[in-house]
């Protein structure tokens, strides 16, 4: 009997790595052919043009904070240095216990004002809203309402507050390029489709040099959790999200940084309020609202790093991130568990969902079971020594060569590492992640799987924040300091009081 589950299971583990490493494959070309076509169409519409236009739509950029006091002033001046024609910026602060609050009504001379806030979709009271009395921050909206126990709950109150077309969604701990909105809503301008939403690459700014909330210089992180983290951003964006770009099937767009068209994400019916991956659940219930009404769609992705975000510094906060994504990818699959091999949903039902679902939602599982299968083998020496070598070396070269194949192709292709050193780093990192990084993501996911199971409560902003020091481990922090960073006249657009639109102006709404 033992025999027969042997053969079974080694006949099993056989076919899920040759399919895994043909999809790995599948991925890399339908990649470099999209990012070939992105390189074609970008020069379609020029950037300073754009600049120029009248007719550029509205971007909101709605991020959510709580507890970030730390942070907070440096982002969002960060967000407020954007480059863009007409846009605005919604800090969401969700019942934050620390000083978040006072600081932006300090430094951005906030004062509480009339808001006509209408619920379109569901939230936790909302509470109050402050505008600046200071004309260089009025494109600048705070919103206060009670704590919601999720990021997609604080999410909700900015489309509520939002008043243009499309919004950006994005964290306060990130760090933005200042082309972003630029460059991320050319996909939506070009595309004869409705793009529904655009997604682009995200990055660690552990180590980088950041002035004034401005990447200054792009370096990969000096500590290894960060870095092995920058390695797995770098292969999911590049080589992940945009081969599914090429077919129309991008699972989901980063909660960190996304453009979404707001009129479908309030007719899908805004974030799941409870959600702990309101990413892939937003990309979801938009999908899902555009084919239950036979709407033609597209979700587009761009190659270009716009977006740097503080990554784990250490074990107990990857730990935290970590559990709590994996609970909300079991959560997404049990709420949206309609879609799973439906072919009602297309490409969403039939490739993405179980691509993710076997591939992703399941492998953590497998590969704990594979572990415990192979001690129970040693320990009743029923190990083959002949090929169990061979294949231990096959997956970790593959997995080797898959990391190093991307490294090479991003730095050919968009060189943000100045030096040979740094690159080098990374391939050093990709030596050592199967054996040091990845097993710590099987146990963090497997306990994230349970913590769902057993309703443990999993609450958003629980990452401690080291802030944006100009290196990495120095513990002085006067972020909270005010400058005069947007007072320079060269920056076009910035801290101008910005055109209003027909639709509603300042106080009034009408968004991934």
């Amino acid at each position: 009997m033992l025999e027969i589950f042997t053969v079974i299971y080694e006949y099993f583990i056989f076919f899920y790595a040759t399919s895994l490493i043909i999809s790995y494959i599948v991925l890399a070309i339908f990649s470099f052919l999209a990012i070939n076509r992105y390189k074609n169409y970008n020069t379609d519409i020029d950037d300073e043009e754009l600049l120029k236009s009248d007719l550029a739509p509205g971007i909101s950029v709605i991020a959510p904070a709580y507890n970030e006091e730390k942070t907070i002033i440096v982002n969002v001046k960060s967000l407020l240095t954007l480059e863009y024609p007409i846009f605005e910026v919604i800090i969401v602060n969700d019942g934050s216990k620390d000083k978040t609050l006072d600081l932006l009504i300090e430094e951005f001379e906030l004062v509480e004002v009339p808001f006509a806030y209408v619920e379109k979709v569901k939230t936790k009271p909302y509470k109050r809203t402050f505008k600046s009395t200071n004309p260089k921050y009025d494109i600048l909206t705070v919103v206060d309402k009670e704590n919601g126990g999720t990021k997609a709950d604080a999410f909700n109150a900015g489309l509520n507050a939002s008043v243009f077309p499309y919004y950006l969604n994005t964290d306060v701990d990130c760090i933005l390029a200042r082309n972003t909105l630029t460059k991320m809503i050319k996909p939506i301008l070009s595309s004869k489709e409705r793009v529904i939403a655009v997604g682009a690459t995200l990055r660690m700014s552990n180590n980088c040099d950041i002035e004034e909330g401005l990447i200054k210089r792009v370096r990969p992180p000096k500590a290894l959790i960060p870095r092995f983290q920058e390695l797995e951003y770098i292969r999911s964006y590049l080589l992940g999200k945009m081969g599914w770009e090429l077919i129309n099937s991008v699972p989901n767009v980063s909660g960190g940084l996304g453009m979404f068209d707001k009129e479908i994400a309030i007719k899908a019916g805004g974030y799941g309020a409870d959600s702990h991956a309101e990413d892939m659940d937003m990309m979801t219930r938009m999908c899902v609202h555009m084919m239950n009404n036979r709407l033609k769609y597209r979700v587009g992705y761009i190659p270009l790093s716009c977006c740097w975000t503080e990554g784990p510094p250490n074990l107990q906060i990857l730990n935290r991130q970590r559990t709590r994504w994996a609970s909300g990818l079991f959560q997404m699959f049990y709420d949206h568990r309609a879609v799973l091999f439906n072919p009602k949903y297309k490409n969403l039902g039939m490739v993405t969902f179980p691509y993710v679902f076997i591939y992703e939602f399941l492998a953590p599982i497998i590969e704990a079971f594979g572990i415990l299968f192979t001690i129970f083998l040693f320990l009743f020496g029923l190990i083959n020594w002949t090929f169990a070598p061979l294949i231990l070396f096959y997956s970790y070269a593959f997995a080797v060569m898959v990391s190093s194949i991307v490294i090479i192709w991003d730095q050919m292709t968009f060189k943000y590492y100045k030096t040979t050193q740094e690159v080098l780093t990374l391939f050093v990192t990709a030596l050592l992640e199967p054996f040091m990084y990845h097993p710590l993501i099987m146990f963090f996911s497997l306990k994230g799987y349970y913590s769902y199971i057993t309703s443990r409560e999993l609450a958003w902003g629980t990452m401690t924040r080291q802030g944006f020091d100009k290196k990495e481990g120095d513990k002085k922090n006067d972020n909270n300091k005010p400058n005069d960073s947007g007072k320079k006249e060269n920056r076009p657009n910035i801290f101008q009081k910005n055109k209003k639109d027909e639709s509603g102006g300042k106080f009034e709404p009408i968004k991934t």
